[in-house]
């Protein structure tokens, strides 16, 4: 059996392949935490479209309502059918606005604590990196 004297051997540089080990992890949370800011930006923008639209069809309606009740006709069975029509169409935009605040609420709350679940992972990760790092530089 032979044995070899290692001590002449070039020493490898540990730190650096541990940092290439987290390295792709590291940057895959940075990379999700980066898409879910993304996400959290583009569904507040589309409740915004969608509460700014159902507002504009409340205001044709509300406009609507004001020239039937211009006529003066208000005593006339189709006139006052087409004025409960056209509130509860109000009622039900009135509805659809709301019931989009609750879902973007929860789409966003849900997206921000995946982040912070992300964040906390990411954060763990790079500090057990930097303790590999200076028991490794000792």
């Amino acid at each position: 059996m032979e044995f070899k004297d290692i001590s002449l051997e070039k020493p490898r540089n540990t730190s650096d392949s541990l940092e290439n080990i987290g390295k792709e992890k590291l940057d895959s949370l940075k990379k999700a935490i980066e898409e879910i800011n993304e996400l959290i930006i583009s569904r507040e923008k589309l409740s915004k479209k969608i509460f700014d639209e159902a507002e504009k069809e409340k205001r044709t309606i509300d406009n609507v309502l004001l020239e039937v009740e211009a006529k003066n006709v208000a005593s006339e069975i189709d006139d006052v059918r087409e004025k409960i029509a056209f509130r509860q169409k109000r009622v039900e935009l009135s509805e659809l606005q709301l019931n989009e605040k609750i879902s973007c609420w929860k789409d966003v709350a849900l997206l921000k604590k995946e982040k912070r679940e992300n964040q906390r992972e990411l954060n763990e990760k790079q500090g057990r990196l930097n303790v590999f790092g200076k028991i490794l530089e000792e």
